[in-house]
């Protein structure tokens, strides 16, 4: 017995002796997997990173550096004032009255061009005779040239232009207004010519967001006996909600930044009143045009850092749940 013990044992040692080594082989090939993930990853986003350090993060760099000097352009920046050009912007009052111009444009545009697109959208999603070449005309105006929307808009809104000989024509000439040089009339105007441009990108945004809603859903409050509004209302609308919340940080964002069809539209003079600037405008006027660089440019830092604010602000409380997953977020 003792004897076929000891046959036994060194049979057992020897099957498995071998999976030592086995294991080390797929350790060592998961490892080198990894390696190659990593290096692939690198390699991609290396090209990526280094465009952005360079023509983003390396010129808002510049931007901050120069802010802290008063800087005509010419030669080395070497007058140092601190924060003296930030003070000096809050204390101006057309920078404050631009402020509240892109307060005006940012609220605007969401309680008017939001309910519209919406509204819009919602019919062009039924089926109807002439729908294809109606969802054309209402993205044409999106997709021409800011300074064609502007240079039109400015040749219709002046003094005894199209707008006003058209009030005239049906008897509504006590409408007739100094559309881009009354200072009181001015925002809201441009607000107008900005609804007319962008609502339909709301439109086309949302007529996608209405394409993924399942018909089942639909069909099926239909047969419970939902009407069509009571349908829109609590099935399909919070089934737009991540789409909507997009738009809105588009809207949002782009209404900050506003500068080319307030540029290209507005009257200078009435512009440099404050009546119509903006902060990119107000940042064109006095720094390029003023050769203030160095205010400028924080004028520009204040820019971005608004910008930036509002985006992560309105990342964290609205578009959170839409990135991190209703449900899988729950789920965590």
């Amino acid at each position: 017995m003792t004897s076929a013990n000891q046959i036994r044992m060194p049979a057992g040692g020897a099957s498995a002796s071998p999976a030592g080594p086995r294991q080390a082989g797929r350790a060592s090939a998961r490892r080198a997997d990894n390696r190659r993930k990593w290096y692939e990853i690198i390699g991609l986003t290396t090209p990526a990173i280094l465009i952005y350090v360079m023509f983003v993060l390396v010129p808002m760099g510049f931007a901050v550096y120069y802010s802290l000097f008063r800087w005509r352009g010419v030669g080395p920046p070497t007058e140092f004032v601190g924060l003296r050009n930030y003070t000096l912007a809050f204390q101006d009052p057309i920078f404050l009255d631009a402020l509240r111009n892109n307060a005006i444009i940012v609220f605007g545009s969401l309680l008017i061009q939001g309910p519209i697109a919406l509204g819009v959208a919602l019919l062009l999603n039924r089926r109807f005779r002439g729908r294809a070449v109606f969802r054309l005309l209402v993205f044409v105006p999106y997709v021409l040239a800011e300074v064609t929307v502007g240079i039109m808009w400015k040749l219709l809104l002046t003094g005894d232009g199209t707008v006003d000989a058209l009030l005239r024509s049906l008897g509504m000439g006590g409408l007739v207004q100094a559309w881009l040089a009354d200072l009181d009339v001015v925002i809201w105007t441009l607000l107008a010519v900005l609804t007319w441009k962008y609502v339909g990108f709301a439109i086309i945004l949302l007529l996608a967001g209405l394409s993924n809603v399942p018909d089942e859903l639909t069909e099926a409050a239909s047969i419970d006996g939902a009407s069509w509004w009571q349908i829109q209302r609590h099935v399909t609308i919070p089934l737009l909600g991540p789409t909507i919340r997009i738009w809105m940080f588009l809207s949002m964002i782009g209404s900050l930044q506003i500068f080319d069809m307030i540029w290209v539209t507005s009257v200078p003079a009435v512009r440099s009143l404050g009546a119509s600037a903006t902060m990119a405008t107000y940042m064109v006027d006095n720094g390029f045009f003023a050769r203030l660089w160095g205010y400028g440019n924080a004028v520009a830092v204040i820019l971005f850092v608004i910008s930036f604010v509002a985006a992560l602000l309105f990342q964290r409380f609205l578009l959170r749940r839409d990135i991190e997953g209703a449900i899988t977020g729950r789920a965590k």
